[in-house]
């Protein structure tokens, strides 16, 4: 790395990369034998990459609607102080529904996207769980139709 923390990638770092962003699962030989390079090579060069912070793990990715959740929300939370922030935080960490929060400037507090089956259960989550916690004011709730957009970094 230089002084101001930017990885230097290289072409097989690179090609190496978006093999495993295309298909997490693809084998590792496979990409050697595309580059022309043998696997304890890849290996070494995928412990660098996970050394240098560049790759923060591996996930399986499920399909929400499959398992009948077919809403997504973004929720600009207002809080009625700052310091509120912290134990927002953890009380929205035991919500289910919740699978990201943001600090954020502007308006809200914390931005948050959450999963519901339904505008039913999306009403729920928000009257039952997300406004009953202690410091949130208000919110402001906004659903979305459809993502058009789903992509990481492009190297």
């Amino acid at each position: 790395m230089d002084k101001t923390n930017n990885l230097k990638l290289d072409g097989i770092d690179k090609i190496i990369l978006r093999n495993l962003m295309q298909d997490a699962r693809m084998p590792i030989l496979k990409i050697a034998n595309k580059i022309g390079v043998s696997g304890a090579a890849i290996h070494q060069r995928l412990r660098k990459l996970e050394k240098s912070g560049l790759i923060a793990g591996s996930k399986m990715i499920l399909n929400p609607k499959v398992l009948g959740f077919s809403t997504t929300a973004f929720i600009g939370i207002y809080l009625d102080s700052a310091t509120r922030i912290p134990s927002t935080i953890k009380a929205l960490e035991k919500i289910p529904e919740v699978i990201e929060s943001h600090y954020t400037t502007g308006n809200w507090a914390i931005f948050i996207k959450i999963l519901c089956k339904d505008n039913t259960h999306l009403m729920e989550v928000l009257n039952d769980k997300i406004q009953q916690i202690d410091g949130v004011s208000r919110t402001e709730t906004f659903i979305s139709f459809a993502q058009q957009i789903d992509r990481q970094l492009k190297i």
